[in-house]
């Protein structure tokens, strides 16, 4: 395979994108990036319009199209009912067994909504309430979080293979009334418990008052008769029925919670807004990937990431694209179904993460040989740095060499693209790209002093955008503490990078306390802490080490009791205490069990010598250890 390591794009297919010209638009809105944004936030609709583009009077708690209002449901269904899409393919949904397929036209989707809308308003949801959603892809999950943004509700959805532990942990500072979820959900072929994950995780909840089933698996769950609703059931009612008109929000009114996980043991409720977020995905969407109203827009991504929100729900949907939504793994029952569905559905432009590219690259090129890729158009790559030999794989074997393939770097509390390329751009293989058009982006040392070209940094940015988030939930001075507070006026990503001699940023990985895993985001602490929370361990600290697949593998040291002896037994305890008290996303590939960890005098456990030792490297400096 060709190890080049700069393709150029087909001069032929420049003249047919949205973007031609990115080095005029790049200077252009770097120069002036209110007016830049001003322009895109009029290509939406608005109740109201606004007054102010950015109000930065109160950094860094940053306002967007201030004085305006409108609802993101607006522009993701509403304004779609008054012209030629109203019967267009909004959502396409196929589940784990493929037979099962499910189709809304944009005229459908604002049934399911309203119908879901009008159902909780029965139960007393407003402007302000916040909605925790346990569901998986399925098409009701896409119903809910539109039904809570049309009312001006925040919905928090939550990746449905957290523990009953980590769902408890999440409602309680949300203080959310009511949970929507299913019976289960389809994983390789068997039933994922989620209605049993619910009903523990809301046990001892101060605050529930409703939990919303969705039938999906069609298994028997238990059904406490004053507080469960199946959802079909309610559908039934006349409350479900008529017209639900959209709420009209202020820009800055909130959208949704989302938590991440942080360097220390509570996650962080990240909150967006209405009119920036909207703005910054629309506009995010449409330049990267040229979206074009005849495209099938297929995000793998859960909706419980960011990835999923953005790119799987509102962005499309903003677009007035048809997205596509898959219940299953891309491996199961065999290891060319995503290749299947593909060619089945005429799929034109791919969105996913490197995790399952390498997984996929496994299994050679006759498995997608097998399958007609020729309705792909263009590619992308989500979560984490992508290697070059996956990017050429990627954009050789599924791509057919043909598709640009669009690298994407953002994060959670971005909201939106913050580095990446269009079409139109020279690709590098590994390279992020360049920031956003009306965004910038700098690579500093430790004191924050811009470092060479091609040196190792930290990433900031430059610029507010307006699809960020504005805070952190009931945490203020956390938020300016993490993001703002060591580089004033600088957003601190907490991601290491370097930037080349074209203005192309390469990702390095996290410099906090976060590992990585197949994209998804786990705190140190918050592995630590549930690994103390089984009674032989005392203590525990995580690292991440490099994994050909996932990016990084988690590996663990725990310090046992003095009266217990270690063994596959208990290794195997602790692995499976650390699925079920928070994610089986976040069990340990490796485990040491040691006498006592290295720390500080400070007591700060040293993870970067645990590092080192498990990679066989030199500890550098040991000054500050206690004795």
């Amino acid at each position: 395979m060709s190890e080049k390591t700069m393709y150029e794009p087909d001069p032929g297919a420049v003249e047919t994108y949205r973007i031609r010209d990115w080095q005029t638009l790049e200077e252009q809105s770097r120069k002036d990036p209110q007016a830049y944004w001003a322009e895109q936030a009029a290509e939406l609709q608005w109740s109201k319009p606004w007054h102010t583009v950015l109000d930065d009077s109160d950094a860094p708690f940053h306002k967007w199209f201030v004085g305006g209002r409108t609802n993101i449901v607006t522009n993701c269904v509403d304004r779609h009912l008054e012209g030629p899409r109203k019967n267009k393919l909004a959502l396409i949904w196929v589940g784990e067994d493929i037979s099962k397929v499910r189709t809304f036209s944009y005229f459908a989707l604002n049934r399911e909504v309203e119908q879901f809308a009008n159902v909780l308003t029965a139960m007393g949801v407003g402007e302000g309430d916040v909605v925790t959603i346990y569901l998986p892809r399925i098409p009701e999950v896409v119903f809910a979080m539109l039904a809570c943004a049309k009312l001006g509700a925040v919905h928090s959805v939550i990746f449905a293979g957290y523990s009953a532990d980590a769902l408890s942990s999440r409602i309680a500072d949300s203080k959310s009334r009511i949970v929507i979820t299913a019976d289960g959900s389809w994983v390789n072929g068997s039933v994922f418990p989620l209605k049993d994950i619910v009903d523990e995780g809301v046990h001892f909840s101060a605050t529930v008052e409703n939990v919303i089933v969705v039938r999906n698996t069609g298994q028997d769950v238990a059904m406490d008769p004053e507080r469960d609703h199946w959802y079909h059931d309610l559908c039934a009612l006349p409350i479900a029925r008529g017209r639900c008109e959209t709420v009209q929000v202020d820009s800055e009114h909130p959208l949704y919670l989302l938590y991440t996980s942080g360097s220390t043991g509570s996650p962080k409720a990240i909150l967006h807004t209405h009119g920036g977020y909207m703005v910054g995905v629309h506009t995010s969407l449409k330049q990267t990937f040229d979206i074009r109203d005849e495209d099938r827009w297929w995000c793998t991504a859960d909706p419980g990431w960011v990835t999923g929100h953005s790119y799987l729900v509102y962005g499309p949907l903003l677009a007035g694209a048809t997205t596509f939504m898959y219940e299953g793994s891309p491996t199961y029952p065999h290891p060319d179904r995503w290749w299947q569905l593909i060619e089945h559905y005429g799929i034109t432009t791919f969105y996913t993460a490197p995790t399952a590219i390498r997984s996929l690259m496994r299994f050679g090129e006759a498995w997608p040989s097998r399958r007609d890729l020729s309705s792909l158009r263009l590619l992308g790559s989500v979560g984490e740095p992508i290697n070059p030999e996956a990017w050429r794989w990627f954009h050789q074997v599924i791509g057919g060499g043909r598709c640009p393939l669009m690298d994407t770097w953002w994060q959670t509390e971005t909201g939106m693209f913050q580095i990446t390329t269009v079409p139109s751009m020279p690709l590098k293989p590994g390279a992020a790209g360049r920031p956003v058009f009306g965004q910038e982006a700098e690579v500093v040392d430790e004191e924050g002093n811009p470092v060479p070209d091609g040196t190792e940094g930290l990433l900031l940015l430059k610029n507010p955008a307006p699809a960020m988030f504005r805070t952190l939930y009931n945490d203020e001075q956390r938020f300016i503490d993490t993001y703002w507070s060591r580089f004033p006026g600088r957003y601190l990503t907490g991601d290491a990078a370097k930037r080349d001699e074209d203005g192309y940023f390469w990702i390095i990985g996290r410099t906090d306390d976060v590992i990585k895993v197949s994209g998804h985001r786990l705190g140190n602490a918050e592995i630590e802490s549930a690994l103390v929370a089984h009674p032989e361990v005392v203590e525990a600290a995580a690292i991440g080490l490099p994994h050909d697949v996932k990016g990084s593998a988690i590996h663990v040291f725990v310090v046992l009791r003095t009266d217990r002896e270690p063994g596959k037994e208990l290794e195997e305890e602790l692995r499976d205490h650390v699925a079920k008290h928070l994610s089986p996303i976040a069990k340990p590939d490796g485990m040491e069990f040691v006498d006592k960890l290295p720390k500080t005098r400070s007591g700060k456990i040293m993870r970067r010598v645990l590092r080192a030792r498990a990679l066989g490297e030199d500890e550098g400096d040991l000054t500050t250890l206690e004795e």
